[in-house]
């Protein structure tokens, strides 16, 4: 089946093939030679970038959020939370019900069995404690059950924050 001349022959075809890309190649790359590719550019437009890039942005501190804190904006940030935790008093779900956490005891909720990771969160779920808590859990309470990502943006957590306590 597989003879000298078929072997030949399917060879022959590869390189003829591969010669007509190559020939096609070169003559695009003749007929389409940009001829100002190393000219100067004729025109800037000024998108305003500059001026952003050489000005950091200062973050907010916690403090300074809270005291901006929008609850209204919060709400939308609730269904991150409303997953696992419930705003009802009593009302435990795989987490802790959140109704009055602000300035309450950490691990006070009755009826709900804590991992006990929390004794190193602090003894009150200040604001600025919950913040922490809600921006990394696990570096807050190492070895929590708490399995959430967290929220970076500080003003996020302050009106999430500010939710809870209104909701409260």
């Amino acid at each position: 089946m597989f003879d000298t001349m078929v072997i030949t022959k399917a060879v022959a075809a590869f390189c003829g093939a591969l010669l007509v890309f190559l020939l096609g190649n070169w003559a695009a790359n003749e007929l389409y030679k940009p001829r100002n590719a190393n000219a100067p550019q004729a025109f800037i437009i000024d998108t305003g970038d500059d001026d952003a890039a050489a000005e950091p942005v200062a973050e907010l501190t916690f403090e300074e959020a809270w005291e901006l804190a929008d609850a209204g904006a919060g709400s939308r940030l609730w269904s991150q939370c409303r997953a696992c935790h419930a705003l009802e008093q009593g009302r435990n779900g795989v987490g802790p019900y959140l109704h009055g956490i602000v300035n309450r005891a950490i691990g006070e909720v009755a009826g709900f069995n804590y991992s006990g990771a929390l004794a190193q969160a602090g003894d009150v779920w200040a604001p600025e404690v919950l913040s922490a808590f809600i921006q990394n859990p696990s570096g807050v309470a190492p070895g929590t059950s708490m399995n959430f990502r967290g929220i970076a943006n500080v003003q996020d957590r302050a009106n999430l924050i500010a939710y809870i306590e209104s909701e409260s």
